[in-house]
């Protein structure tokens, strides 16, 4: 299942506050295209999830919906944000540390 880092879950939290959508709102993923490498997804502020959605909370309240196509592209990976050298921040989707395939120190 997906994972939020702490500084994501803030992201989020601060994202749906400034969209209105405080209470059950939520950053959802969705497939946009598929390609052999993996795929294209597309990021929105939603007010809720959709039928079939994943829910992924953060303790902070913070929640993630995952239409289900993408539910299965980031089972294994982790949520972040990372600052650009412009000062902004931008969701990452990396590997989780200890998933099948993750580089080993």
């Amino acid at each position: 299942m997906l994972a939020l880092t702490d500084a994501a879950a803030e992201a989020i939290s601060a994202l749906t506050a400034q969209e209105g959508q405080t209470d059950n709102g939520g950053l959802r993923f969705a497939v946009q295209a598929q390609q052999d490498s993996g795929a294209q997804l597309a990021l929105s502020v939603a007010p809720a999830p959709e039928d079939g959605d994943q829910v992924v909370g953060a303790d902070g309240g913070a929640k993630v919906f995952l239409e289900p196509q993408a539910a299965m592209f980031l089972d294994d990976k982790v949520l972040d944000v990372q600052q650009d050298e412009q000062g902004q921040l931008n969701f990452a989707v990396l590997q989780q540390p200890d998933a099948p395939g993750a580089p080993t120190a």
